[in-house]
C-alpha cells in the first residue's frame, strides 16, 4: 500500500506539471513573453539578452513557445531552438504556401511597431508543420518575435 501511495504521489505531482505545457499556448501568452524578453533587454543589455534569448534551456522557451530576434534587416541574431538560422537572413524564404511571412513582418514592424503574421512552421515538439501565428516587436535595434502553434 505505500508503494501505491508513492507512485499515485509521483504520477500526481508529474501530471500538476505536465498538464499546464500540454495546454495550447495563446497569442496573447507570446506577447507576454515577448514583451518580459523586452524588459529584460532594457535591464540587461544586448549582449547578455541575445545569450539567454540563443539559451534552449532559458527561461524565453516555454513547450513550443520561445522567443526569437530578429536585426533591423531581418537577419536572425537569436533562436534557442535551432542555432543554425543564426547569421541567415531568410527573408526570400517562403513558407510551404508560398508566403513570404519573414518580410512581411519586417515590413509590418517597421510602418507600425509591431505585427501579428500567420505562416506555417515545423513545431519543434510535435515535428510537423503547422500553423502558426507570431507577435513581433521593435526592440531597441532588434526584433523580437514569439508564435504559438494551432
Amino acid at each position: 500500500m505505500k508503494k501505491f501511495a508513492v507512485l499515485m504521489s509521483v504520477f500526481l505531482i508529474s501530471f500538476m506539471f505536465v498538464l499546464p505545457n500540454s495546454a495550447r499556448a495563446t497569442i496573447d501568452d507570446a506577447k507576454a513573453m515577448v514583451e518580459k524578453a523586452e524588459a529584460y533587454f532594457q535591464a540587461n543589455g544586448k549582449e547578455k539578452t541575445l545569450q539567454e534569448l540563443n539559451n534552449p534551456k532559458g527561461e524565453f522557451v516555454k513547450g513550443d513557445l520561445y522567443v526569437f530576434a530578429y536585426d533591423a534587416v531581418g537577419t536572425m541574431v537569436a533562436h534557442p531552438i535551432n542555432a543554425k538560422l543564426i547569421g541567415l537572413n531568410n527573408q526570400d524564404v517562403p513558407d510551404v504556401d508560398g508566403k513570404l511571412w519573414r518580410k512581411e513582418a519586417i515590413e509590418k514592424v517597421r510602418q507600425n511597431g509591431s505585427a501579428v503574421v500567420d505562416y506555417k512552421y515545423k513545431n519543434p515538439v510535435s515535428g510537423k508543420v503547422e500553423q502558426k501565428t507570431t507577435f513581433f516587436k521593435k526592440v531597441g535595434d532588434y526584433i523580437f518575435a514569439c508564435g504559438t502553434y494551432k
